[in-house]
């Protein structure tokens, strides 16, 4: 790929970016608004036309690592694992 077919990948993709994140806004503002009339209404889930919204609240129990480190060191050791990935990105 020459440098100018990838200065226009890259301003492509920082095109369709900008796009995602107006939709994903819209998107984050309507949520929000069938949010607000649930919790006017009481409910925890509502329908119209066959669909159905539900706004529940989900209790999960996570490892605090940071105190189990803190407080054993060698059995946090003894059980942390290493995982490998690869990020992509343009600055």
């Amino acid at each position: 790929m020459t440098e100018r077919m990838l200065r226009n990948r890259i301003d492509k993709l920082d095109a369709i970016a900008e796009q995602q994140k107006a939709l994903e806004e819209q998107a984050e503002k309507i949520r929000n608004e069938i949010k607000a009339d649930m919790e006017a209404k009481g409910v925890n889930e509502i329908s119209a036309f066959g669909r159905i919204a539900r706004w529940k609240e989900i209790v999960s129990s996570r490892l605090d690592s940071k105190a189990l480190k803190a407080a054993l060191p060698e059995i946090y050791n003894q059980y942390c694992k290493a995982s490998t990935s690869r990020r992509f990105t343009i600055a």
